[in-house]
Parts: C-alpha cells; structure tokens; sequence
C-alpha cells in the first residue's frame, strides 16, 4: 500500500477549520439539547428554594421592588406557576429576556403580578431549557390552574388560544385581572410566531405593586422572540479560550504525540465548547 502524500498548507488550514467548526457545533447543540434542559432543573430547585423560604418569612415580592424596596434583579423568583393538566410546576422570575428564561418562565416587568389588578405577562420557552411552555397550547377554554404570589394563590380560568392576526379578548375592567400565558409557536426549536393563553382571575384581584418598568422602557431584549447581544464580549472571550485550546491541542499532537493530547486536551476542548454553546444560545429568540 503506497503512503499517503502530506496535506498541503491549503490542505492543512481546510482540515483545522473543519474541525474547528465541528467542534463548535456539536458544543452548541449538546448545550441546547441537553445542557440546557439540566441546567433548567437545577435552576428551578434553587428558585424554588428561595421563594419558598419568601413566602414563609412574608417577604415575597408583590412589586418589582423587594421587600426592602431595592429593584428586583433579572431572574428572581416571584410566583409559583401550577398547571396540573399540563404536568407544569414551574417557578417564575422577574424578566423575560433569553438569559431570564433560561432559568424557567420569566415575568415581563412592565406587567402587574398574576392576581393584581390589570394585565400580566408570563413568559417561557417551548423548546429548550426544559421547555416549560411546550404544550401550552393545549390548553383548552374553562380549565383552571393556579399561580401563588406573595399575595396569596390566585385561581385563574382559561379564555383561549390565540395566535398573530386572531382577535384579543376585551381589556379587563377596572379591577379584574387578566393573566397572559405566551410562548413560541411551530416545531420544538424552530419558532414561527408567538401563542398566547389568555385567562381571567377567578375572584377579588389583589392590590398592584408599583412598578418602575414601563412598556415604552421595557428593554427590547425582553419582548416576545426577542435576541440579547448584551454579552457578545462573553462570546468573544469564549471564542478566544476555544481556540487557545484548539492551537494548544495542534501543538500537542504534533510535538509530543496523539496519546497525550487526547488525555490533556479533549475534555478542555469539550468545556470550551460547551461555553462557547452556552453562549452562543442566549443570541437564539427568548420563547425558543
């Protein structure tokens, strides 16, 4: 058997590149396929943990401001979602932008709490991240489910589905409330538009907390499909540490030999990138 010729330069690059960019992509969808889905049930314990702990000392917030008046920060934990036909018990933080939602179904900011009086918006994704929202939309008019505040539990009745172009309920009346349920309509993973569940309290509505959030000031990052770039420079750190390893693997291979590169460099290459996924995921829509 004749030896094979040496790669040329042109060759060599080609041959680096690809695997680079295989390495990169199987990162990314070992992430969000099944990082992401860990990640999300260890999140939610730790949030259940913590509104827990609220609501027993009395002070779970019932604004976006904690019980101190200092503003909530981005994920923490303000309601108990249960919707028993659907299996979901999911708790939900304050924000809804792609990293919010990564830790379960976030509260849009510029909405009142489930139960107050006037429209509140709960988020969550349909996909990844434990897909909270995945069958969402099965929901059909007149069930019921329950979301637990710092105000208490508050029943809800389902009104309907609706999608882009079908019409909205009429606005609640003064002091009704009206929760929306939204996620990201089409296949797992390849978002075509928006769902939304409307209901309705069942019952007296609750006192609404101020809020320092408005939907002129709501954050674009945190609206329905939306993409967040805030931490590209994260992405540009993880891209430089990746490759680090990539030339530190190359190097390896060629000056002391196959065996211990493997031992030495493949469980950093897989790190990278899974961060390199991590991140790269947050630039994919909120509802995915």
């Amino acid at each position: 058997m004749l030896p094979l010729a040496p790669l040329t330069r042109t060759q060599m690059l080609i041959q680096s590149a690809s695997a680079i960019l295989a390495a990169l992509l199987i990162g990314f969808l070992v992430n969000l396929l099944v990082i992401s889905h860990l990640q999300h049930a260890v999140s939610q314990q730790q949030q259940r943990n913590v509104f827990r702990e609220q609501l027993a000392a009395g002070t779970a917030p019932v604004s976006e401001g904690t019980f101190d008046d200092i503003l909530l920060v981005d994920g923490a934990p303000v309601a108990l979602l249960d919707i028993p036909s659907l299996g979901l018990h999911e708790v939900v933080g304050e924000g809804t932008s792609s990293g919010d939602l990564m830790l379960g179904p976030g509260h849009r900011r510029d909405t009142v709490l489930p139960g107050q009086a006037g429209v509140s918006v709960i988020m969550g994704r349909a996909g990844a991240y434990g897909g909270p929202f995945s069958r969402l939309q099965e929901l059909a008019p007149g069930e019921r489910f329950s979301v637990v505040t710092g105000q208490g539990k508050q029943l809800f009745e389902v009104i309907g589905v609706r999608y882009a172009g079908d019409p909205a309920p009429p606005a609640p009346k003064a002091g009704e409330s009206r929760l929306i349920l939204e996620t990201a309509r089409g296949p797992a993973y390849l978002p075509t538009g928006v769902a939304r569940v409307d209901a309705e309290l069942v019952g007296e509505s609750q006192d609404a907390g101020a809020r320092r959030t408005t939907f002129d000031t709501l954050p674009p990052q945190d609206k329905s499909l939306a993409t967040d770039t805030r931490t590209a420079w994260a992405l540009v750190f993880a891209l430089q540490f990746f490759l680090l390893a990539e030339a530190g693997a190359v190097w390896t291979y060629r000056r002391i030999g196959a065996q211990k590169m493997w031992v030495v460099f493949v469980p950093i290459l897989l790190l990278a990138g899974l961060i390199v996924g991590d991140q790269l995921n947050r630039f994919l829509p909120n509802l995915l």
